[in-house]
């Protein structure tokens, strides 16, 4: 990549950031559209977030950045507008620079590549029990969507159970008569089970939850993206299980992100 004073700059915003796919996808569109643009990495921790982004706006040449693990729900109160997308989930994974006034407005498309990802895998969430480990930002996302796609019932299981308790009532509150409950991070008699907790990202992380029950018919995402394979997703294939990789939600809300931003995608 030529890398110029004209360039415009994306970015990702993480902490941790070493396994963020965000430059691995629009890097290679860029340079197919030809576009001068690049983006990079931002290593932003939670306490830096508000200067970090007060600095964003000031900088002409950066059009906007992607969000992720931990800035979700503290990014949607950065942004001066957030779109519908947005605005329920109260959290925030693409922000827009207004290159004219410098406004940023945010929106979120986790849920939607979450579900696009996994009918694109030939997995149909409809009608189907479900276990959710973790209540962060991408699980808002991820609970509404498999309301919005008929899932039969979600149980939520996440390590502060008062969290979970939050997300339940939040997801009930949109949608009234949806079966949602809190529970214990056991493996049973779902239909599925995904991971949307951070757990898995480093080799030597605890799993999230035991395996020792899962049976061969239950389907077993994890959000993760880098590492592809996760400890979990190793051992629920060993075990006989139907998995379902995390780059597929990155891969299926990519067109989205990529609108989001400005980017002339088809």
């Amino acid at each position: 990549m030529a890398i110029s004073g004209k360039t415009a700059v994306y970015g990702i915003i993480a902490d941790p950031i070493g396994h963020v796919r965000g430059p691995t996808l629009f890097n290679p569109l860029f340079e197919k559209l030809g576009m001068d643009a690049a983006m990079v990495p931002f290593h932003v921790t939670a306490t830096s977030l508000s200067r970090a982004v007060a600095g964003f706006r000031a900088i002409e040449s950066l059009k906007g950045w992607l969000v992720t693990n931990p800035h979700k729900f503290a990014m949607f109160h950065l942004c001066d507008q957030v779109d519908a997308s947005g605005t329920r989930l109260q959290a925030v994974n693409v922000v827009r620079r207004n290159t004219d006034d410098g406004r940023l407005i945010g929106g979120n498309y986790d849920g939607a590549g979450f579900i696009n990802g996994l009918r694109h895998d030939g997995i149909e969430p409809k009608g189907k029990d479900v276990l959710m480990l973790g209540a962060g930002g991408a699980a808002y996302a991820i609970a509404f969507a498999l309301a919005e796609a008929g899932v039969r019932r979600l149980t939520i299981a996440n390590r502060t159970r008062a969290n979970a308790e939050t997300l339940a009532v939040t997801t009930r509150k949109f949608f009234s008569g949806f079966q949602v409950e809190v529970g214990d991070a056991v493996a049973g008699s779902q239909d599925m089970i995904v991971n949307t907790t951070s757990a898995g990202l480093k080799p030597d992380d605890p799993l999230p939850l035991d395996v020792g029950g899962l049976k061969p018919s239950t389907v077993v995402v994890d959000i993760i993206m880098n590492p592809e394979m996760t400890k979990l997703l190793t051992l629920a294939k060993d075990r006989g299980c139907r998995i379902h990789l995390g780059r597929h939600m990155l891969d299926s809300q990519f067109p989205l992100l990529a609108r989001h931003l400005g980017v002339p995608i088809s």
